[in-house]
């Protein structure tokens, strides 16, 4: 089975998480592909673009894939596998469901409507540890798939923090209803949930059967 995994939002290949499993899978003689799903421009990502970016590793769906998703990457997860019949099984790690309609809550309508005036928003991006800028054309081509359902029933392994202070694990409560293959592990932790990397590791081999 081919293993992608997605990274979060203002995150890259270099992640804390993505890392991990990809250290422990190769130990299981496993590659894990982590593709930088901004381009190196994130300045000017968008929800398109970084799907594009994995439709492309998928142009030859020649056998299972797994794809294990990060927050932002979650929820990119479940609209490939609409897509991909190829997409076979799924792991989200506290998926950003509802991602435009949260952002109005967190920042404020008064808050957007400024990032629209100046075109750029400051960003803290974790995967170079620096303020990045951006653009307000993120915001509005996300509103494009902010109303899609995913209804793919897959095999579904989803993680998500009950002090989750960005996503609320409600929102993956309710994306049971839409797979009931899909089974969710409520854990002790937050949206990083980089405390909680040995207890998902062992859920994900037994569910993924790798010994």
């Amino acid at each position: 089975m081919r293993m992608i995994y997605l990274h979060g939002f203002a995150s890259g290949p270099g992640s804390t998480k993505g890392q991990y499993f990809l250290e422990r899978l190769a130990a299981a003689g496993i590659q894990l592909e982590i593709p930088d799903l901004t381009g190196g421009d994130f300045e000017h990502t968008t929800i398109t673009r970084q799907l594009d970016a994995v439709q492309q590793l998928l142009q030859s769906c020649e056998e299972d894939v797994c794809l294990i998703g990060s927050s932002l990457g979650g929820w990119l997860a479940t609209l490939i596998a609409e897509e991909f019949s190829c997409v076979t099984r799924m792991v989200l790690i506290a998926p950003a469901f509802r991602f435009v309609s949260r952002q109005s809550r967190i920042f404020g309508e008064a808050a957007l409507a400024e990032w629209k005036r100046r075109g750029y928003l400051p960003v803290y991006h974790y995967g170079t540890r620096s303020t990045r800028q951006l653009h307000y054309h993120f915001l509005e081509d996300a509103r494009k798939y902010e109303s899609i359902v995913p209804r793919r029933n897959i095999p579904t392994l989803v993680f998500h923090g009950i002090y989750d202070e960005s996503v609320p694990y409600s929102l993956s409560v309710d994306y049971l209803k839409t797979n009931p293959q899909a089974r969710i592990v409520l854990l002790a932790s937050d949206h990083g949930m980089t405390d909680q990397l040995e207890v998902m590791w062992e859920m994900m081999v037994a569910f993924l059967n790798l010994r």
